[in-house]
């Protein structure tokens, strides 16, 4: 292996490093407990410092998704919780944005750049399944990212792998984990008078149908060009 091909990998490789040092360390901390017994604290700070308490929480919010360690949901709670639905759904996006782009700049740098250089150079079936990914990458990213059901790691990685854009990525983003942010951040604004009722939110809510019903619809919509290249018989992924 050459000296580039070791520096390419370095950014990944620290990654996946924090990412099970992150897991090991964090996974009992970054909780919904930890949010209700700090609370209090949270506050404080913000009131007292609120443009610092902004930067300090999207620092945080892009670090754990750009290093894949636990506590993203808790994180776009916290958001909701102590910025509000607006302008916190702003402040999680944001972060939530960042921190896909690096992890996705890390995974292409190290593995995406070759990965897709050998299946565009590949005869047969795997060049003609790169090429329809290709086409078809606007309905793929924004599925992606509009079903609850895929990760948010699978969903950073897997279009590094095959070569994406990185402004694709990034609009695609951005705008796909917006019905996602708006919801939980809506569900985190409203913390307080859980933590006053001594109960925990309903992160299933995205399932409910008059939530999961308007996703759905959006999902159709990805899923038109889709559609409409296969009704004229066209190779799709």
């Amino acid at each position: 292996m050459t000296a580039a091909r070791i520096k390419r990998l370095i950014p990944i490789t620290v990654i996946a490093i924090v990412a099970v040092v992150g897991f090991i360390v964090f996974r009992d901390r970054l909780t919904f407990d930890a949010l209700a017994e700090n609370r209090a604290a949270l506050i404080e700070f913000r009131d007292a410092n609120y443009i610092l308490s902004v930067l300090v929480f999207i620092a945080a919010y892009t670090a754990i998704v750009g290093f894949s360690l636990p506590g993203a949901t808790i994180a776009t709670l916290t958001g909701g919780f102590l910025f509000g639905l607006f302008p916190g759904v702003l402040y999680n996006v944001t972060a939530a944005s960042l921190g896909a782009i690096i992890i996705f700049t890390a995974a292409k740098m190290g593995l995406g750049e070759r990965l897709a250089a050998r299946m565009e150079a590949s005869p047969g079936r795997i060049a003609r399944l790169k090429s329809a990914i290709d086409r078809s990458q606007w309905s793929v990213l924004f599925l992606m990212r509009l079903v609850p059901v895929v990760p948010f790691f699978v969903a950073n990685v897997l279009p590094a792998l095959v070569n994406v854009r990185t402004w694709v990525f990034a609009v695609t983003t951005v705008v796909g984990i917006i019905p996602g942010a708006l919801i939980y951040t809506s569900v985190g604004s409203g913390l307080g008078e859980v933590f006053e009722a001594g109960g925990t939110p309903d992160l299933g809510i995205i399932f409910k149908p008059y939530i999961l019903g308007p996703i759905i619809g959006l999902c159709a919509l990805a899923l038109l060009p889709i559609a409409l290249r296969v009704f004229r018989k066209e190779p799709v992924a």
